[in-house]
């Protein structure tokens, strides 16, 4: 919650296609701001469309911070992202301006405004050892031997989630201890200096799940399909986060012959309203907000939001 303390950091956040980004740039633009991106796919450099990164139209007309920064062949987590936000707000504050997360990944943002637990440092040589062991290993296979090591931990993690598998290995094999118990730790807790203002966007469920499916269907015919294109032919592991982003592998799918277009734009859109419900669930119970709207975004919502910031005070800064 913002107060009269710390540097005044506003956070726009809410499911896939629920107005963020629309309101993220009204707001910089109204007020002095500059956008920073907190959406875990966004920050891949190879993924403009298909991540439904701001324009360039948009991007010239407030400054955008950290959106396109890290190659798809880097890998992007909480911990990174939480270090290049700070260092974004710290450079938006000392240029006068009002700094603006936005972004859809609740873990990255919880992470920033919470902190997170420590964690380990796995040594290489067993993170090494870990990915080429499994390194072409079916994600059942990988589940199935960190349930052998570490039963709690498999029964918490989707056995198609790769990633979080194979870190899950790695600090189980690097500590004896369950990742589960590193996590138990009390998070490091809030960055000192900062006020965080939370607005939270939580439109009717139909209405989002029908922008999505329209929106993926533009990206197919505006340039998705020529950029999944240029990321299949990078060939890289399919492991890395960049090529698990919403509609990669389905459109790869249609790309190698494997199923048609209609059926691949089908499965991707079935997989974006799967993550958009799990962003509900989660956004209801993980993030403590100071304005919640349930309204789809509009101008008159958006007038209401700019009153709520107005009498915040939020755009006089320190």
């Amino acid at each position: 919650m913002a107060d009269n303390e710390g540097f005044p950091v506003v956070v726009v956040a809410g499911p896939t296609c629920s107005g963020k980004s629309a309101l993220a740039l009204e707001l910089a633009a109204a007020f002095g701001g500059t956008v920073i991106n907190a959406d875990s796919m966004q920050v891949y450099r190879e993924l403009r469309i298909v991540t439904a990164r701001p324009s360039a139209a948009d991007e010239a007309r407030v400054p955008h911070r950290l959106y396109g920064v890290i190659p798809a062949a880097g890998a992007c987590s909480a911990a990174r992202w939480r270090d290049l936000a700070l260092a974004a707000i710290a450079e938006t504050r000392g240029g006068g301006r009002l700094p603006i997360l936005c972004g859809g990944t609740g873990l990255y943002l919880k992470a920033l405004m919470e902190g997170l637990s420590p964690l380990p440092d796995v040594p290489a040589g067993v993170r090494n050892a870990v990915r080429e062991r499994y390194a072409g290993a079916e994600t059942e296979a990988i589940h199935a031997a960190l349930a052998g090591v570490d039963p709690s931990a498999a029964a918490r993690l989707r056995a198609t989630d790769r990633q979080r598998l194979l870190r899950a290995l790695e600090v189980v094999e690097a500590t004896g201890i369950s990742i589960l118990e590193w996590q138990r730790h009390p998070p490091a807790g809030p960055p000192p200096g900062l006020a965080f203002t939370t607005i939270l966007l939580l439109p009717p469920r139909a209405a989002v799940y029908d922008a999505c499916d329209a929106r993926f269907r533009r990206m197919a015919a505006e340039g998705a399909l020529d950029e999944v294109r240029a990321l299949r032919d990078l060939r890289l592991d399919p492991a890395l986060p960049a090529m698990k982003a919403l509609g990669v592998a389905e459109l790869i799918a249609f790309l190698d012959g494997r199923s048609d277009l209609e059926d691949a734009i089908a499965a991707a859109q079935q997989a974006t309203r799967n993550y958009v419900k799990r962003q509900y669930t989660w956004f209801s119970r993980q993030i403590v907000s100071d304005l919640v709207s349930k309204e789809i975004y509009s101008e008159s919502l958006r007038n209401e939001i700019f009153s709520f910031i107005c009498k915040k005070e939020l755009t006089r800064l320190p």
